[in-house]
């Protein structure tokens, strides 16, 4: 069977900010220009792209040693409408349970707030099944969780 790997697409207004948002959030790093170019506006250049079609997508990765899915940012005329069907769970306090694992990830919410994202409800650990995790927004309404 062929190995593959998997790119998170995200459709946003502001590719930029919300490059920038998830890089902190996941510890992430924008992707590097290609060999060659010193930056993306270099290799823009050089491609011919004109100043209406920059900024329209970015992407972030992973440091470098480490991995992770790739995050691809494109810029889409419409706003979000509707609840997602799929999210991203942001797994802040692997291993941690009952109030060590609350604090923690209410850390971590306060943290990821004060670069513009909103906590949404948080639901307390039950003792049996639910761990504990707290559903939040990026800066543009998408949904992810804190687990």
């Amino acid at each position: 069977m062929r190995s593959r790997t998997v790119q998170i697409t995200l459709d946003c207004a502001d590719v930029d900010a919300q490059a920038a948002f998830w890089c902190e959030v996941l510890g992430y790093r924008l992707e590097p220009p290609p060999p060659g170019f010193a930056d993306w506006e270099a290799a823009l250049d050089a491609w011919g792209v004109p100043e209406s079609a920059r900024h329209t997508r970015s992407a972030a990765v992973p440091p470098e040693g480490e991995q992770g899915p790739r995050l691809f940012f494109q810029r889409v005329p419409e706003g979000k409408t509707a609840k997602n069907r799929q999210h991203l769970d942001v797994r802040a306090a692997p291993g941690a349970q009952g109030e060590a694992r609350m604090s923690a990830l209410q850390a971590e919410s306060d943290r990821l707030v004060a670069l513009g994202a909103r906590q949404i409800r948080r639901v307390e650990p039950d003792g049996r099944l639910e761990a504990g995790f707290i559903w939040m927004e990026d800066p543009e309404g998408n949904e992810f969780c804190l687990d």
